[in-house]
């Protein structure tokens, strides 16, 4: 069992920089693909980053390449969300999220097995 802390959230202005962070319990956070997702109000919640169990591999959707990188470290038990260039657009509750096995199955929101409880990020135009 994975349980996932979020933090770093907040209110920052458009073109403006945030970092977020996810804190893992348990031995088993090494073997776990992880991402994060994010959830306007009103709407569906979406993919926005993934990275591999080892850290060697990442992947963004094209809304937000180039403007957000995912990084690890297995050693503290943390992932993190470096989100720069922001956009009103980016407001949303962001959630850390936990799956076995490849991060291009982290996608799909149906298939994470362990979510944090999300963390607030307001950007203001």
């Amino acid at each position: 069992q994975v349980q996932l802390v979020e933090s770093g959230g907040g209110l920052v202005q458009a073109g403006g920089s945030l970092r977020l962070s996810c804190a893992a319990s348990g031995r088993t956070f090494s073997t776990y693909a992880m991402g994060w997702f994010r959830q306007a109000p009103g709407k569906e919640r979406e993919f926005v980053a993934a990275i591999s169990a080892s850290g060697g591999d990442t992947y963004y959707p094209d809304s937000v390449k180039g403007r957000f990188t995912i990084s690890r470290d297995n050693a503290k038990n943390t992932v993190y969300l470096e989100m720069s260039s922001l956009k009103p657009e980016d407001t949303a509750v962001y959630y850390c999220a936990a799956r076995t096995g490849s991060l291009y199955g982290l996608r799909i929101a149906a298939r994470i097995e362990h979510w944090g409880q999300g963390t607030l990020v307001t950007v203001s135009s």
